[in-house]
């Protein structure tokens, strides 16, 4: 399981959104957590120095293109780019050190999906470098089991595509990847949706990605096990990067701590570069839960000693 950092922009800047609020009114302005008075190239450079590959960069809106361009040329060949992709402008973004690009609205007309329009990016541009974007919400009737639906257009619109095995399956004999949005949830951090994440780690046959209210390393290890470690995680609004109280550099720990399999002996890992950082985020986090451990059998024999004087 992987950790992928994010780049949103939206008028021009890095910021973080509550994405429910998006729209295209020109009257009402969208909730925003957090603003950043860096660059996108700055958090791109900072990626590139930490090895996260498979980032997303995501232009919502207009006003953005410059911006996505910059952070694309300071990490060639290390993120994915969407928003408003065609298959006019997708090879510029290839040409500018996108790995992928990422495709939404372009796919999804009045509410279903077009395949012609799917066909015509899949051979623009080749179905190894397509992302599909199925950000969804939830829409179900009271006593129904769970049922998520893609959104479209600033993810105000629900579509009749509804996240399924048939479909997923479908979808993956065209793209790479998936990116999949919680919007319920995106940009709150008030935890991800289990479910959700459930249903990608048992039906999604190819890599995919989820992104939604995550704010804590629990929320790693609960993607992980729900996942079954098949679903990499997204987290923006909650990191210190962009003005949350998770650290950035722990969650760079927790991705290299998780990269491979328990069963993986890291020893083995070809790139020596990889090799040392797995290497040493997992020495780092066990020595953190072994402080965490101690720390809490120190309080507890303390506990006992004050009882015991009474």
């Amino acid at each position: 399981m992987k950790f992928r950092p994010c780049i949103d922009l939206h008028e021009g800047c890095v910021k973080q959104i509550v994405g429910g609020t998006l729209t295209d009114d020109a009257g009402k302005t969208p909730e925003t957590n957090f603003t950043s008075d860096k660059s996108a190239g700055n958090f791109a450079a900072l990626y590139q120095e930490d090895g996260l590959q498979g980032g997303h960069v995501i232009m919502l809106g207009k006003g953005n293109e410059e911006a996505a361009l910059e952070a694309l040329g300071a990490f060639p060949d290390g993120m994915h780019v969407g928003g408003g992709v065609t298959p006019e402008n997708a090879q510029k973004y290839l040409d500018a050190g996108a790995s992928h690009v990422i495709v939404t609205s372009y796919v999804f007309r009045d509410g279903t999906i077009d395949f012609d329009k799917l066909h015509e990016l899949e051979s623009a541009v080749g179905k190894e470098r397509l992302v599909l974007d199925l950000s969804c919400r939830r829409r179900s009737n009271e006593g129904e089991s769970p049922r998520y639906f893609v959104v479209t257009d600033r993810w105000q619109k629900f579509t009749d595509y509804e996240i399924t095995q048939e479909n997923l399956e479908t979808l993956a004999q065209h793209c790479s990847e998936f990116l999949v949005h919680g919007v319920d949830v995106e940009g709150l951090r008030v935890g991800i949706i289990g479910e959700l994440v459930e249903m990608l780690g048992r039906w999604s046959p190819i890599p995919v990605t989820y992104a939604g209210g995550a704010r804590s390393v629990e929320d790693l290890e609960l993607v992980k096990l729900l996942g079954r470690g098949r679903v990499d995680l997204t987290i923006g609004s909650a990191l210190d990067i962009f003005g949350g109280s998770l650290s950035y550099d722990t969650v760079v720990k927790w991705h290299y701590a998780n990269l491979h399999g328990d069963d993986v002996e890291l020893s083995s890992i070809s790139n020596p570069k990889e090799r040392l950082r797995c290497m040493t985020a997992r020495t780092a986090l066990e020595a953190d839960r072994a402080a965490v451990t101690a720390n809490a059998a120190f309080r507890t024999a303390l506990k006992l000693a004050s009882a015991s004087d009474h």
